[in-house]
């Protein structure tokens, strides 16, 4: 591992996370900041929310571009096309939210059932048709163009969902500064210390302890004997915030620059 004056540590510039809480996911929702998250993982759709913003999509001839809603808008080829933003409207309704009821767990796509209309197998979309679902009726200039839709592959997503957090307070010894975060329980010391550093930038050159004993940054909380003691507190009757783990930090007179 790469070494930083006394400090053995990954380069926090390059630094990417691998968690995000929900409380995180939450933050971002806004069509200009605009996170879901779903089946586990979390995903940036804010370059989709762009490229799409008030964009048209023809879908066919209309006489008099009048539809469900008043959504037809007439387009320049004589057909009628159907508002980006209209498209967006159902993903955006839902921004920094978990969105996993929308999909099936076995294929990872989204859910599908009999339509009423054609009796065909079609994506299910009680909020409305949202971008690359296709109109419900075949159309022969529907663009389909577009290659995988937003919901599959891997080019949106930015980290994983935390299933499980707890809270862990950092105390630093050299000002008697202390700070409660919420931290995924999978994450590593390292990722904690990078959830840190908005509070002290110069966090790795301390050493991390707790209960007189080094951590191991490359261990979880867990796995460094910090035990997550919610589900005792819950049997318990008690308030777990009446009790939080406090890590320690010692510095170690090296000023490292991040």
């Amino acid at each position: 591992m790469p070494s930083r004056g006394l400090v053995a540590g990954p380069n926090f510039e390059y630094f990417q996370r691998r968690y995000f809480t929900p409380a995180e996911v939450a933050q971002h929702n806004q069509p200009e900041d605009l996170w879901v998250s779903y089946l586990g993982n979390v995903y940036n759709l804010t370059p989709l929310a762009q490229e799409y913003k008030g964009k048209g999509h023809t879908l066919g001839q209309r006489r008099g571009c009048v539809g469900v809603f008043g959504s037809w808008m007439a387009s320049t080829d004589g057909g009628c096309s159907f508002p980006g933003d209209l498209l967006l409207k159902p993903i955006v309704e839902v921004a920094g939210q978990d969105i996993s009821h929308w999909f099936d767990p076995k294929t990872r796509d989204i859910r599908k059932h009999i339509d009423p209309l054609t009796g065909s197998l079609r994506y299910r979309t009680p909020r409305g048709r949202f971008l690359h679902v296709p109109p419900q009726l075949p159309r022969s200039d529907w663009a389909n163009d577009f290659g995988k839709p937003w919901w599959q592959g891997s080019r949106y997503e930015v980290g994983r969902l935390s299933s499980k957090t707890r809270n862990i307070r950092i105390i630093n010894t050299l000002t008697s500064q202390e700070h409660t975060l919420e931290v995924g329980a999978l994450e590593s010391m390292w990722e904690i210390l990078h959830r840190y550093l908005p509070y002290n930038a110069h966090a790795a050159s301390y050493t991390w302890k707790y209960d007189g004993k080094n951590l191991n940054m490359d261990y979880t909380l867990e796995e460094n004997g910090i035990q997550d003691q919610q589900e005792e507190f819950d049997y318990l009757n008690m308030d777990s915030t009446l009790y939080t783990p406090a890590v320690l930090l010692y510095f170690n007179d090296d000023l490292t620059e991040l």
